[in-house]
């Protein structure tokens, strides 16, 4: 039985270079409600950026974010209730970052409960993360500024993650969870999406077994892992589809053959 449906964003429900969803994906989740089976986005994007995605129903939803680093209830961006965060040791997560700073053709994003941070960044990537991911941003001078809890720390690299990851990762990916989350972004979590979904569905009182779950990269893995429906996009890389043969082209055709038959294809 589907008592819960979460869904990445980024190259899953939202095609990678696109800023909107496709109209049908509300009439579904609208459905999927009136059978009393709620849907939550789950992604490595910040608060403020995944809800400006779902404008009119945006106060009815629970958000799986920063990598499954804070989850929120539903409500107003105000009012909604934090069910539960995994801060990221600070001085840990400032050290990454100085050296996210040190690489070549990467750009450094910090993210807290409330707003994502750049220090020492482009004006071309202000306007990127500000105006094309939507993220409620402050600008700092350094790192050491930043007042809120550290969720996550990310390296873009518009060029490709793997020189990135091949210099942080032997530090790194063992004090954080490294993952590789669409094609320029490195992430670094002390949770991971497993851990999100795992939350919510506690605050729930939901079975991860009953869960269908959508992603397409290895920041998804953990979180495909817990559920008991796990569908990976087609297009995945090759060591992702061998770990999660479901696969799907669009998460609506899943949904709506869902809702129409009430079995999974």
């Amino acid at each position: 039985m589907i008592k819960l449906v979460v869904s990445d964003i980024d190259g899953t429900l939202l095609p990678y270079g696109e800023t909107k969803l496709s109209g049908e994906i509300f009439s579904l989740i609208e459905q999927l409600k009136e059978r009393g089976i709620p849907f939550c986005p789950t992604s490595g994007r910040q608060y403020h950026s995944i809800r400006s995605l779902f404008p009119h129903i945006a106060d009815e939803l629970s958000y799986v974010c920063e990598n499954g680093g804070v989850i929120y209830g539903p409500g107003t961006e105000d009012t909604a209730p934090i069910l539960g965060s995994t801060p990221m040791e600070r001085s840990s997560a400032l050290a990454l970052a100085r050296e996210i700073l040190n690489l070549p053709d990467s750009q450094l994003l910090i993210t807290g409960p409330k707003y994502a941070y750049l220090c020492q960044c482009t004006q071309d990537y202000v306007v990127h993360m500000r105006d094309f991911k939507g993220f409620q941003l402050k600008i700092v001078e350094d790192v050491e500024e930043i007042p809120e809890e550290i969720l996550k720390v990310s390296a873009y690299c518009p060029l490709g993650t793997k020189p990135a990851a091949e210099s942080l990762g032997p530090a790194w990916s063992t004090v954080f969870h490294m993952a590789v989350a669409g094609e320029d972004w490195l992430d670094f979590t002390l949770a991971d999406k497993g851990v999100g979904v795992l939350g919510l569905c506690r605050s729930m009182d939901i079975d991860p077994k009953d869960v269908l779950a959508f992603g397409d990269n290895w920041n998804d893995a953990a979180m495909l892992s817990v559920v008991g429906h796990p569908y990976l996009m087609a297009a995945a890389e090759q060591g992702l589809l061998e770990q999660f043969p479901t696969t799907c082209h669009r998460v609506e055709d899943v949904l709506r053959y869902f809702l129409d038959t009430n079995q999974l294809p």
